[in-house]
């Protein structure tokens, strides 16, 4: 059983540097400046403090910042921007790429992680990083999403621990916004590798898990899963393939003896209209554009990345580094403030609970 401390409404979110190359340092900075005209709960960057007043004076924005201890963010959130210095120091420029900025990214992640662990944060926010800047430095995650799933099975690790007691995750990307969450089944792979991977067993996992935090951490009673069909109008029968028949709807029938509200294969070209929306609470979609391209056509600068099935909560921007905007004061700061606030939501009054019914 993993031990972890209990939710402290009174925490302030921990929040990750990204690549400090990339628009995280500056929609950061002007996330905190929005403090006053529109509420966003108190926070933390974990990185280098040099960096970021370089980047403010760049902005030409006026943040003080105070070098604190996690713990004591907090307090001085008003009237100054926390930083809890990793004193890993790089020469950043703004909108240059470096693998020399790696080390500094990696720690700033595994730190959040920690300071969620020892009871100084509450939740984790993560600015967006560049994967090829991390694997030129040996990064051997997909992404954000396994490198934190591999951090959360360290939690409860005691020396020489293996297996199930080591705590095992299976983390799922949902993109929430305003009027939609979708949650894609398959993720970074091409599509043709998409439908290999597509089983019935991951169908029902990926379902299992969502419909269970959309429960303990959206406060959605019962929730309702539209399961879109993989192929064009669903298959039409098994005219245009038998996926849907043989994989997808043998999904549906284990997850509705399960218990839990699910319905499908829906035709996915008629499941995101705004009538189609009030049907459901999250659409299980087969593959990454399938549940991508809605959800950001709808609120592109609204939506938010979560990741669900982990032991504390973590949300993102829903978008990338967006390196040619760093420095130059036109990256826009909506779905990270989205993302503080959905963060200080989930994280109010839940409990993490992990796969194997541990708390």
């Amino acid at each position: 059983m993993l031990t972890r401390p209990k939710p402290n409404h009174e925490l302030p979110l921990a929040v990750s540097s990204g690549d400090p190359a990339g628009i995280g340092l500056d929609i950061t900075l002007m996330a905190w400046l929005r403090r006053k005209d529109s509420p966003i709960p108190p926070f933390y960057l974990l990185g280098d403090i040099e960096s970021l007043k370089a980047r403010a004076e760049l902005l030409g924005l006026d943040v003080p910042m105070k070098s604190v201890e996690a713990g004591d963010a907090s307090r001085c959130f008003a009237d100054a921007l926390p930083v809890f210095d990793l004193g890993i120091h790089t020469e950043v420029t703004a909108g240059e790429a470096s693998s020399g900025n790696a080390k500094a990214v990696i720690a700033s992640i595994r730190q959040s992680v920690l300071d969620i662990r020892e009871g100084k944060a509450r939740a984790i926010v993560t600015n967006p990083i560049a994967k090829h800047v991390l694997y030129e430095a040996g990064f051997t995650h997909p992404g954000h999403t396994e490198f934190l799933a591999e951090l959360a099975s360290l939690w409860g690790r005691s020396p020489g621990s293996v297996g199930k007691d080591s705590g095992q995750y299976k983390p799922v990307m949902m993109l929430a916004g305003p009027d939609l969450r979708t949650v894609p089944v398959t993720v970074h792979v091409a599509l043709s590798e998409a439908v290999t991977l597509l089983t019935t067993e991951l169908i029902v996992e990926t379902g299992r898990i969502t419909a269970s935090e959309l429960v303990t951490k959206f406060g959605i009673v019962n929730p309702r899963l539209a399961l879109t069909g993989l192929n064009p109008h669903a298959g039409e029968r098994g005219s245009m393939g038998r996926e849907d028949i043989d994989v997808i709807a043998p999904a549906i029938a284990e997850l509705r003896a399960l218990g839990i509200d699910a319905f499908g294969p829906m035709p996915a070209d008629t499941l995101f209209h705004a009538a189609a929306r009030t049907q459901y609470d999250v659409a299980l979609c087969m593959y990454h554009d399938q549940a991508l391209i809605p959800v950001k056509t709808i609120a592109f600068d609204e939506t938010v990345n979560v990741t669900l099935g982990l032991p504390f909560v973590r949300t993102s921007p829903d978008h990338g580094t967006a390196f040619d905007l760093a420095g130059t004061g036109k990256a826009r700061a909506d779905s990270f403030c989205a993302a503080l606030r959905l963060a200080d939501i989930m994280s109010r009054g839940t409990q993490p609970v992990d796969r194997h019914g541990a708390d």
